[in-house]
């Protein structure tokens, strides 16, 4: 059985390694558990691998609010202390404190 620990926890910023965005951790799959043809549909010389955790992102870029689906490979933390202005993140969370959100809702 694969065993496989989340590097992330839920309230992170995060932010993309390779594209303009960043957000709040709000559901962590231990590893890929989208469709296929989601997955498909990343190049194939970008596709990262399955079998690590992959986060659900209550995400923002410079034009737009979203959700996104993101392998472990390609996120890192987020220091710059800026909030995420995703308008869904007072559905789940309280303030932030030293990066993370605090958990105001249950979750799965």
């Amino acid at each position: 059985m694969l065993k496989s620990y989340a590097k992330y926890q839920l309230g992170q910023i995060v932010r993309h390694k390779k594209h303009p965005f960043r957000g709040v951790v709000f559901d962590v799959d231990p590893e890929f558990s989208n469709t296929e043809e989601w997955y498909d549909s990343i190049p194939e010389d970008s596709r990262p691998a399955k079998d690590q955790p992959y986060y659900h992102l209550l995400a923002e870029n410079d034009q737009s609010y979203y959700i996104a689906y993101v392998s472990e490979q390609n996120l890192v933390p987020d220091f710059s202390g800026e909030p995420v202005d995703h308008p869904d993140v007072s559905e789940f969370f309280g303030e932030p404190e030293n990066g993370v959100y605090q958990l105001q809702a249950q979750l799965n």
